[in-house]
């Protein structure tokens, strides 16, 4: 099943090229917001999934090209994103240690909406294709055996980064957590519908030039091993995000105007803009690009605009 948010945050299933309205179908479970919805509905799945089949299966919807859709987690209560857990095409010896950062909720949007570059002294904004697991109930000190349990579905998930900010060594929580820099989506397709996720190809196109292709066969640390990590430091809640890192090779500067597009195999297109008012530029170059050219740094340096060096 695809699950969506669209318009005014209503909930609806994928059915085709269609959007089911299902919200009065899960009008009793309790919730203030959106959020409070859609962790309810992943928490109880079980009692409405009969339910909400029969109900997509009576009922035409809207073509999905003519709303609006949302991040389908509007507002998770826990972002979680791997940090190094790929071993890039075979490039490293030997994973990098397990280890994680948080994103706030304040950083999500959806498909069609716009990533924000503040007017910050950045080297460089990325974006970064990942693959994030949606938790489907509360987890504390899972083992890796039972991992899987506990995952509700997968979703599409783009970690924006601003790089090297000043002062050096404490700049990964003003890297990260920036509004506008988790965006997610388009849908979240539960896990019977996927038979292996660690064989999926992630794909990102900058303005429809292909610069990340790889696969999460690549994934150093496993989603059960980053599961069971994870919640060994804190609990995990029915909602959360897993976002499970990256292949950095093909990361590219995203820039004003840019059109980033995300394609999970089996989970759909997301795709989201990019807005700086400074008009900063960069080469259309990718990391790995930068340093087979002789390139001092990770990144390649700003040409135009402000801080430019």
């Amino acid at each position: 099943m695809k699950l969506l948010h669209f318009n005014d945050f209503e909930l609806g299933v994928l059915k085709g090229d269609q959007v089911v309205n299902i919200s009065s179908v899960v009008a009793d479970i309790p919730h203030f917001t959106a959020q409070d919805r859609i962790a309810g509905l992943i928490e109880h799945f079980e009692d409405y999934r009969g339910k909400i089949e029969a109900y997509t299966a009576a009922n035409d919807g809207e073509l999905v090209s003519s709303v609006r859709v949302r991040s389908p987690i509007p507002k998770p209560v826990n972002i979680d994103c791997m940090a190094v857990n790929y071993m890039e095409d075979g490039t490293r010896d030997a994973p990098a240690p397990i280890n994680a950062f948080f994103k706030s909720s304040n950083c999500v949007i959806g498909d069609g909406d716009t990533m924000i570059l503040d007017d910050i002294p950045a080297k460089v904004f990325e974006g970064e294709a990942e693959l994030a697991v949606v938790i489907g109930k509360h987890a504390d000190h899972v083992s890796e055996a039972d991992a899987m349990d506990y995952v509700f579905g997968y979703m599409g998930f783009i970690d924006g980064s601003a790089r090297d900010l000043p002062p050096a060594g404490n700049a990964f929580y003003q890297m990260k957590a920036r509004k506008t820099f988790a965006p997610m989506g388009p849908y979240l397709v539960t896990k019977d519908e996927i038979a292996d996720p660690h064989k999926l190809q992630v794909q990102l196109w900058n303005n429809g030039t292909l610069y990340q292709n790889f696969n999460t066969d690549d994934m150093a640390h496993n989603i059960p091993k980053c599961i069971s990590w994870v919640s060994a430091v804190h609990p995990l809640e029915p909602g959360d995000v897993l976002a499970t890192g990256t292949n950095h090779r093909g990361l590219n500067p995203f820039m004003d105007g840019d059109k980033i597009e995300l394609e999970i195999e089996h989970l759909g297109r997301l795709a989201v803009h990019v807005k700086d008012d400074l008009k900063r530029t960069w080469a259309r170059i990718t990391r790995l690009e930068h340093a087979e050219s002789g390139g001092e740094g990770r990144h390649t340096p700003q040409l135009t605009g402000k801080y430019a060096p």
